[in-house]
Order: structure tokens, then C-alpha cells, then sequence
């Protein structure tokens, strides 16, 4: 075993500060410069309120129940005469809570309907935790900066509803071109 030098311990450290002094720094000056996100990066949560069917699946579903739901019944009149009335939820109160909220994205995988999204924005700050539940007003705005989903893959299939609709116009256009062609025969 070598004998230790005095002071080698602090000459070793400071070589390594003096190594890291000299690096130029990669850090991003967070409000003035934004940072480069992913596109489908998650942010916060939006509402598509239009699709929401108040299910109440994205509530039931959340593990740390920091989302309110509050709706009521409206009876809608009947579309045909000797027609029967039906009921249908309307959302009243449609809440997030983001002091509670994990970003976990089971309400968004959940839902039926297609009426949450996850939008890039990541700045919300407020200076109250109470305003960190967002109720449905703001959680709409936010839909507006969700982006558009990445182009379908070229070579990948047709998926089946489209093709399916597809062939029935395509017999349904055969069908209606031969009833022309026979109209158009016997005269």
C-alpha cells in the first residue's frame, strides 16, 4: 500500500470542478427558451365535452378520485309519432383535480366516447391550490391545443367498418347502375 499524500484527496476534487467549470452548460433557461416536447407528451388533461355520455367510467376508474362528475336526466320527446319518450344524462359538472391528479391516463384509456385527450400544455401554475381543480370551461380550452393523431401507416389494412361500409356502397352503386342499364333496355 502507497503512502497517501497529503492534500491529494482535495487536489483530485478540485481538478474535477475545474473539469466541469469548463463544459459548456446544456441547460435550457426555462422561461425564456421552451423546451422541445414530443408531440403526444402529456400535459393535461381536455375535455371534448360533446362526446361525453356522463358514464361516469373516467370517475369510477381513477385511482386517486379526483375527478367530479354531477349531471341530471332530461326526457327527449319522441322522433315518430306513437313514438316512446327516452331519458339521456346531461353533464352539469364536469371537474379535475390536478393538485390530485397522478397524470396516469386510466380515464383517458377508459373512456368509451372519446371525450378526454391528453394536450401538451404543462403550464397551469396557480398560486392557490384550490384553482388547481379545473372545472369543464377550462378543461374545454384545452382541447384546443390537443394535437392531431399521427397519419395511419399506408401499407397497414383497411380497418374492417370501413371496408365493410365500403363494400355495401360499392354493391349498393352495382345495384343501382344495373337498375339503370335495365330501365334503359326495354325502351
Amino acid at each position: 500500500m502507497s503512502p497517501k499524500i497529503p492534500g491529494s484527496g482535495l487536489a483530485k476534487g478540485l481538478a474535477v470542478t475545474l473539469r466541469t467549470m469548463t463544459r459548456t452548460s446544456v441547460t435550457a433557461q426555462y422561461p425564456d427558451a421552451q423546451p422541445e416536447l414530443p408531440p403526444r407528451s402529456r400535459g393535461v388533461i381536455a375535455l371534448f365535452e360533446e362526446n361525453c355520455t356522463v358514464c361516469m367510467l373516467c370517475a369510477r376508474e381513477c385511482p386517486d378520485w379526483c375527478i367530479y362528475i354531477d349531471s341530471h336526466k332530461e326526457t327527449v320527446p319522441a322522433a315518430a309519432p306513437g313514438g316512446r319518450e327516452r331519458s339521456r344524462n346531461v353533464l352539469d359538472r364536469f371537474a379535475i383535480d390536478f393538485s390530485l391528479c397522478m397524470y396516469c391516463g386510466i380515464c383517458i384509456e377508459v373512456c368509451p366516447f372519446d371525450a378526454l385527450f391528453w394536450s401538451p400544455e404543462f403550464e397551469y401554475a396557480e398560486t392557490d391550490i384550490h384553482e388547481l381543480t379545473h372545472e369543464r370551461d377550462k378543461l374545454r380550452e384545452w382541447m384546443w391545443t390537443v394535437p392531431e393523431p399521427p397519419a395511419l401507416d399506408p401499407a397497414a389494412e383497411e380497418p374492417k367498418e370501413i371496408a365493410a361500409a365500403r363494400k355495401a356502397a360499392e354493391k349498393a352503386a352495382t345495384a343501382a347502375a344495373q337498375a339503370a342499364q335495365q330501365q334503359e333496355g326495354p325502351q
